[in-house]
């Protein structure tokens, strides 16, 4: 294992071990709601990836009702372990959820499954920088994707954090990891979308 890995190993303990101490009150969910909703254009025409919170997630529900209620797609992420590209299933307030792959919730998968390309992406994070530097999960799966939906389309990735997760210091970073356009947090929105 190559220095950066061993590095961000190291930290993600540590940052999961600090996150487990995390929570919101209902203040903290609408102030970041209202940082979310007040720097991010959601329309009819969007159509957003988010994500089912699992273990200490962030808690996403509050963003994902709004979203629908303004009337855009919205798609939660299904991992096919034979690729890290993340492949999009829509969500609707009536869709049935089932646990898939590392305890990712997702839609049933049949032959009705509508399968969507976003333009906006909700990134869950473990801690992020100054630079927009994300500290994920270690699976490669968001770099991978924002890459490959990066090639043909022009994105917004918006990571989703306690403010408390926010780095003093530069994180670790390889050559295939993506920054933040947005960090969203209950106190704050950082846009560094002019600044990678």
């Amino acid at each position: 294992m190559n220095n950066t890995k061993s590095q961000k190993e190291t930290m993600r303990t540590q940052a999961k071990r600090a996150r487990g101490l995390l929570s919101m009150d209902a203040s903290e969910h609408d102030a970041l709601c209202a940082n979310f909703f007040d720097n991010i254009n959601i329309s009819k025409d969007s159509v957003v990836a988010a994500y089912w919170p699992i273990e200490r997630e962030l808690d996403t529900h509050f963003i994902i009702d709004e979203i629908l209620d303004r009337g855009a797609k919205l798609a939660l992420p299904v991992i096919d372990k034979d690729t890290r590209i993340l492949k999009f299933a829509q969500y609707t307030h009536s869709s049935e959820l089932v646990s898939g792959a590392f305890g990712v919730c997702h839609p049933i998968v049949n032959e009705q499954t509508q399968w969507l390309s976003p333009e906006i992406f909700i990134v869950p994070m473990l801690a992020f920088d100054r630079r927009g530097a994300r500290l994920g999960f270690g699976g490669g799966y968001y770099d991978a994707t924002l890459a490959h939906y990066k090639k043909d389309k022009d994105i917004i990735a918006v990571g989703l954090a306690y403010a408390e997760q926010a780095c003093l210091f530069n994180l670790p970073t390889e050559d295939h990891d993506i920054k933040m356009d947005w960090v969203i947090t209950q106190q704050s929105a950082h846009n560094y979308k002019g600044n990678i």
